[in-house]
């Protein structure tokens, strides 16, 4: 088995302190790779657990976004944009003094390296942005925005199972969303295993801030052409018609590119990390393709 090691570092931010962790095998920046930097959002590192084990070559970091994991706010502030994310990666990218990095980004990890790279373009050789999820772009725009929308309004009201409930529905759901989609009978937390009552908890930061944030966040289309960037769009092939996957599409033909299809599906590279499973071996053979030559 290749040895890894692990090193786990802070950096200051205005009203967050970022952990994040470097993974060195036994070849990695010293032998002239660049840095891979996974970014997810809400997800932590551990999410990238599996998908790291493949890269024991390169130097790779993942990180803990604000207010997720190791990573707490000290602001008390409730919402955090793509933007202020994208500035927490830079201080991040910064502080590793590896110059520019490749960056793989899954969700609302997507959404904020894509506002990482219209920021600050040159501290990113190539980006692969991975079912990217903003209504923005989508042609029912209105519909998406109004069932994000309501997808938080519910998790106030009523609490993570309610709302989680939704968002499951939301998220699976493929083709264009109908124009009654906030008006139809709401699914029910228990047909997902989900706790129907309210805890009285409201720090979720997937049903607090990226169902606002997140998926209303408008991609800076001339700023990524004009990035140095190499940016490479990508979304699974078994989440074709689903609403990031649409997303990236969307984004991918803006940028003039070809969108990239992944094997499986949102979360195709996880490998038991939350109980889910997904098709890691091959997702990972994917994304060194998609990588090209890290030197």
């Amino acid at each position: 088995m290749t040895q890894v090691q692990t090193e786990t570092r802070t950096v200051e931010a205005p009203g967050a302190t970022l952990t994040y962790d470097i993974h060195r095998g036994p070849a990695g920046a010293d032998a002239g790779e660049r840095v891979l930097l996974l970014v997810g959002s809400p997800m932590d590192a551990t999410g990238f657990t599996t998908l790291a084990s493949h890269f024991t070559d390169r130097t790779v970091v993942t990180y803990d976004p604000r207010s997720v994991g190791r990573s707490p706010r000290t602001d008390g502030a409730a919402q955090t944009a793509p933007e202020e994310h994208a500035e927490d990666l830079r201080r991040v990218i910064e502080a590793l003094g590896a110059g520019a990095v490749d960056v793989f980004a899954s969700s609302g990890g997507a959404i904020n390296a894509l506002a990482l790279v219209a920021l600050h373009g040159d501290l990113v050789r190539t980006l692969v942005a991975h079912e990217p999820p903003t209504a923005q772009v989508l042609p029912d725009r209105e519909e998406a925005l109004a069932a994000c929308a309501d997808i938080h309004t519910t998790y106030l009201r009523e609490g993570t199972g309610p709302a989680m409930a939704k968002f499951i529905a939301l998220t699976s759901h493929k083709g264009l969303f109908p124009a009654d989609w906030t008006e139809r009978p709401a699914p029910s937390p228990a047909d997902f295993g989900l706790p129907a009552e309210d805890d009285g908890t409201r720090d979720d930061p997937l049903l607090g801030q990226n169902m606002r944030g997140c998926t209303s966040y408008r991609p800076d289309f001339a700023a990524l052409r004009a990035a140095s960037t190499r940016i490479v769009i990508a979304a699974g092939e078994e989440s074709e018609g689903e609403f990031s996957a649409r997303s990236a599409a969307e984004i991918a033909d803006r940028l003039g590119t070809e969108l990239t299809v992944f094997p499986s599906h949102h979360g195709g590279f996880l490998g038991g990390e939350y109980g889910q499973h997904g098709a890691p071996v091959e997702f990972a053979k994917a994304l060194r393709e998609a990588l090209g030559s890290a030197r």
